[in-house]
């Protein structure tokens, strides 16, 4: 699939998120109707000289395409090499952080912290976008205060440096993942812009996407927390918008044998000791909504070995 072909309407992507969207969780999105996934955040630097951690976050497999890689640095060089060794190793598009708000990101003057440098934001967006010729889109904030307004002045650059879509993430950086993403700010960006624009922040269901969709008048829409536990999503999303009615949600069995198959996707990844502690945070989410799931997560926790897993897993299923 030849990603430069890709209409952005009613586009359902998974967001990227550090810790989380490894290969083996963004095979279970695709498999469950997902149209783009991304990799974790991958360092600029490390991936250039080939550290260990950025080369296992690059790993994708075939059934993963269409796949983006997102970098993050501040060195509008860096971020143009890094975008061609992303290019090098098969990635059909490169996306750009400039929203992550975590600390150690920002402290560096990465992620969200670009929000607040404007001619190096600019510089990169252009860096990035002369360097390859997949596909390059940029990931924001609302900005990094509610009285910054710098998502607009970047949404602009990237229209100028011929981005193919800008994700506008509904929420400052001062919020992180707090209180109630802004919609209202994508559809005034999405009104003034004639790129593409996807919608990010308090997506949950099919009826919060079409809500997103029909209040914000986006291109497409990025679904992060909302499919922890629940890559069941972009399935439901689609059912919607192609018969207007719910798919009612997955049974038990369904749970049980996902949550079987993302383990045993893990293992192969990561061998099994990383692979099951990895699983306890996922194991935790899809059983969440059970009788007990207090009592189910401290369970969980004490797995270490693979057949400990599988066997708590048998046990609740009954």
């Amino acid at each position: 699939m030849n990603i430069k072909e890709i209409k952005l309407d009613n586009y359902i992507i998974l967001a990227p998120m550090a810790g989380v969207t490894n290969s083996a969780f963004r095979i279970i999105a695709r498999e469950l109707g997902c149209d783009l996934v991304l990799t974790e955040m991958v360092n600029a630097r490390g991936l250039l000289e080939k550290a260990k951690r950025s080369m296992e976050l690059i790993f994708f497999k075939e059934e993963e395409r269409p796949i983006g890689l997102q970098i993050f640095g501040s060195d509008p060089g860096l971020m143009a090499e890094a975008a061609c060794a992303g290019v090098e190793y098969g990635f059909d598009l490169i996306d750009i952080n400039m929203g992550c708000p975590t600390p150690k990101i920002v402290k560096n003057g990465d992620g969200a912290a670009l929000m607040r440098n404007l001619p190096l934001a600019r510089s990169i967006i252009e860096s990035v976008s002369r360097a390859v010729k997949v596909p390059v889109t940029l990931k924001i904030r609302k900005g990094w205060s509610e009285e910054d307004d710098s998502a607009h002045s970047l949404v602009g650059y990237a229209e100028e440096a011929g981005l193919h879509w800008v994700t506008v993430h509904g929420r400052t950086r001062e919020q992180f993942y707090r209180g109630k993403a802004d919609w209202e700010i994508i559809k005034e960006i999405k009104g003034k812009v004639n790129i593409p624009i996807v919608g990010n922040g308090d997506v949950k269901g099919p009826l919060d996407y079409v809500k997103m969709k029909n209040e914000t008048g986006c291109d497409g829409v990025m679904i992060g927390r909302g499919a922890l536990g629940n890559p069941w999503v972009f399935k439901q999303c689609k059912y919607y918008l192609e018969t207007g009615s719910f798919l009612s949600g997955p049974s038990r069995e369904e749970i049980f044998k996902t949550c079987l198959r993302h383990l045993s996707l893990l293992v192969e990844l990561k061998g099994e000791q990383t692979a099951v502690r990895e699983m306890r945070k996922h194991a935790s989410w899809y059983f969440r909504e059970f009788p007990g799931a207090g009592n189910l997560r401290r369970e969980i926790n004490t797995c270490e070995r693979v057949q400990d897993m599988k066997s708590l897993f048998e046990k609740i299923s009954r």
